[in-house]
């Protein structure tokens, strides 16, 4: 395992029509690539974000088998990266619903890891007409998924999943060196909550965060908060993008992370574990 490597997340603002999402995905990994990244984030509905929730049902894909997932691992081997996926909808056990699934591959084109997302987004927002019920839709997975990496033990987890802590703590009792964070949060929330969720999580595992999210105006009305962004265990962050369109890099640095965790060894003082 090298000492630095780069690492990438990509921002975009999703629409409805998949060929032109995917065709903007892929240049965006591209020129991570061409910039050295080796472990490159998508963010949550990279691929489509219909003008209703519900348009995802359409779109619903057998595990192992469809367009998004040939496009995940064509990319991923063409490139020669470790591409987290994002989320793309697989078929649920329930027909009525779908899996919000990020898909892991690894730079020869085969898939790694699944996780479905855990925590379903049932909120109205304060002081706006703003209501989401993903679980309408959406069957949540779980079981937590982390792996082992040339970057260290990778850990996933997509947007809600964000606010609560104890996924994360799971994940850090499995080895987890970096926190690889698809998402879609919405201004408003992104705007209170975001990188103070995000940096407390890279900071009380002293582990990478790499974030990949949405970041504008959607054909459904919404807005989403955008700030894609790397922090290292510190807490620092090291890049970001605002809003729109575009995509972050930055070297992780293992012999730095295991100082940090050496000598402010917080990760081994813990007293009190998560009940299962």
């Amino acid at each position: 395992m090298q000492e630095k490597q780069i690492i990438g997340a990509v921002q975009m603002t999703t629409g409805r029509k998949m060929s032109a999402n995917l065709f903007e995905a892929e240049r965006l990994i591209k020129e991570l690539a061409n910039d050295g990244a080796r472990l490159i984030v998508l963010p949550e509905n990279f691929a489509f974000i219909g003008r209703v929730d519900e348009d995802l049902l359409n779109i619903r894909e057998a595990d192992g088998e469809g367009p998004l997932q040939r496009f995940l691992a064509r990319v991923s081997r063409e490139l020669g990266v470790w591409l987290v996926g994002g989320t793309i909808p697989l078929v649920a056990r329930d027909p009525d619903k779908l899996r919000a699934a990020c898909l892991v591959y690894d730079d020869q084109g085969r898939r790694v890891a699944r996780y479905d997302k855990i925590h379903l987004f049932d909120v109205t927002l304060p002081d706006v007409e703003e209501c989401y019920r993903e679980s309408a839709i959406i069957e949540p997975g779980e079981d937590p998924v982390v792996i082992d990496t040339p970057f260290g033990r990778v850990g996933v987890a997509v947007c809600y999943d964000l606010r609560f802590p104890e996924l994360f703590r799971q994940m850090l009792d499995s080895g987890v060196d970096i926190l690889a964070i698809p998402a879609a949060f919405t201004a408003i929330t992104g705007k209170a909550h975001w990188e103070t969720l995000l940096r407390a999580r890279a900071i009380e595992n002293l582990a990478y965060v790499v974030a990949a999210a949405q970041g504008g105006f959607h054909i459904n009305g919404r807005e989403t908060y955008g700030h894609s962004m790397i922090i290292d265990p510190w807490g620092s962050i090291l890049a970001q993008v605002p809003r729109g369109k575009g995509c972050v890099r930055s070297t992780i640095d293992r012999v730095f992370q295991d100082s940090i965790r050496r000598s402010f060894p917080t990760i081994h003082h813990r007293r009190l574990k998560c009940r299962v």
